[in-house]
């Protein structure tokens, strides 16, 4: 068998012969030529047998290594005259537009960079971090489920950091598939009317239920003429002690800042050690903070009224409670927070009251974010695995081919496509 043979059935690239074969120290280059005798515009489906011009050097792409040796693939390749993106050299069957790495390569990284840590896979291929960023783009451009946006009729909207300062990403969840679907830059109003946008009049209007925060920008994208008018949206109880928390928290800073103020300054430093046995759940304190608890309830005070307020209304949605039942104490809750005198729990009764049915909502129609939240815990530790992207889409990417519709076929899993 000559070796241009076995080299066309080893990387049994589609659409290709293989023309010649060179080996040098550390890598082998193959060179190929395209059987198709029509030109293929990379970022479309238009095609011609008509030539602007040939490229006076080589295409390469990067194939599965061989052993210890680097596979580069390379082609001459012509060039054409594409209506719509003008000068394009032409697609090729085997590789994704704007790469440098085949098909086969970038969809063992694409599998890889969701199971694997950055050093074993950087090792492991021999491609840098920020190669990995752009490969898994392409990968989820090209492979996420072009139907996953049919039948969406229950769904769920977040926020989450993708890096420190204030950068976020808006991630929208099927809640029958568990899978995020659509994510974006952002968290505003305007980032959720591109999923919209996206996703059209037609399937908006079939979206009968949105579960989300009590944050406005979500809730004002929803209701725009032409989005989900007709959906019921429904607040998430999570977030609703969420902000119980948050409205503790800023109780608990307010005290600590007075505490700075008294000549004994060891009384706030032991203070400040007492955060989480405030805003942790009491089942899950350690012996050492069910002691400061304790001392906290006997001192009394602002503080321990505020934490009382936030298990009163965590309580309320902890049991498996109805749709009445709910509504009764959140109305007591509201009158308790509003006779107690602190602000940011006045501020909270505020937002409960006016946004009680979406509340209420969410427990009669048994539809929350919980499965939103599942997967954020998920995302929070692919976030943290996505270390060292620059850009937003990167980190998106990664989330989308770790935990969206996306079926991984690796390079030996595929239909063979050479000839025998």
């Amino acid at each position: 068998m000559r070796v241009t043979t076995a080299f066309k059935r080893l990387m049994d690239l589609p659409g290709v012969t293989v023309s010649d074969v060179d080996f040098h120290l550390a890598k082998v280059v193959v060179t190929v030529k395209l059987r198709s005798a029509k030109l293929h515009c990379p970022e479309c489906d238009y095609t011609t047998k008509a030539r602007y011009d040939t490229r006076p050097v080589a295409s390469t792409w990067r194939h599965l290594d061989l052993g210890k040796w680097r596979l580069v693939v390379q082609a001459f390749l012509r060039r054409i005259d594409c209506p719509i993106h003008g000068a394009r050299t032409e697609g090729v069957p085997f590789a994704r537009a704007n790469s440098h790495f085949t098909r086969d390569f970038e969809d063992l990284v694409g599998w890889s960079a969701t199971t694997m840590d950055k050093t074993a896979l950087c090792r492991l291929l021999r491609i840098d971090w920020d190669t990995v960023g752009r490969i898994i783009e392409r990968v989820m451009e090209t492979g996420l489920d072009p139907k996953r946006l049919d039948k969406l009729f229950v769904c769920g909207v977040d926020e989450v950091s993708w890096r420190k300062g204030h950068s976020y990403l808006t991630l929208v969840s099927n809640n029958d598939t568990k899978k995020f679907v659509w994510g974006k830059e952002g968290k505003d109003t305007a980032t959720l009317d591109s999923f919209f946008e996206e996703l059209g009049e037609e399937r908006s209007a079939g979206i009968e239920a949105i579960s989300m925060d009590m944050g406005p920008a979500f809730d004002k994208s929803a209701r725009k003429p032409g989005h989900a008018t007709k959906a019921i949206i429904c607040y998430d109880p999570f977030h609703v002690v969420q902000l119980g928390t948050k409205a503790l928290e800023k109780v608990r800073r307010a005290v600590w800042q007075d505490l700075r103020k008294l000549p004994d300054k060891d009384v706030a430093r032991r203070f400040k050690g007492a955060r989480w046995a405030l805003l942790k759940n009491p089942g899950d304190l350690t012996d050492n903070q069910s002691v400061t608890l304790r001392k906290l309830k006997r001192r009394g005070g602002d503080l321990w009224r505020a934490y009382v307020l936030k298990e009163a209304l965590r309580a309320i949605f902890a049991g498996d409670l109805s749709e009445d039942e709910v509504s009764m104490l959140l109305d007591r809750f509201c009158s308790r927070a509003q006779r107690s005198g602190l602000k940011p729990f006045i501020t909270l009764a505020k937002t409960i009251r006016k946004r009680k049915a979406g509340i209420l909502a969410a427990v009669r129609l048994g539809v929350n974010n919980a499965t939103h939240e599942g997967l954020n815990r998920r995302v929070r530790l692919i976030i943290n695995r996505a270390y060292g992207f620059h850009s937003a889409n990167a980190a998106l990417a990664l989330i989308m081919v770790t935990l969206g519709p996306i079926e991984h076929i690796l390079p030996h899993e595929r239909q063979p496509t050479a000839d025998p």
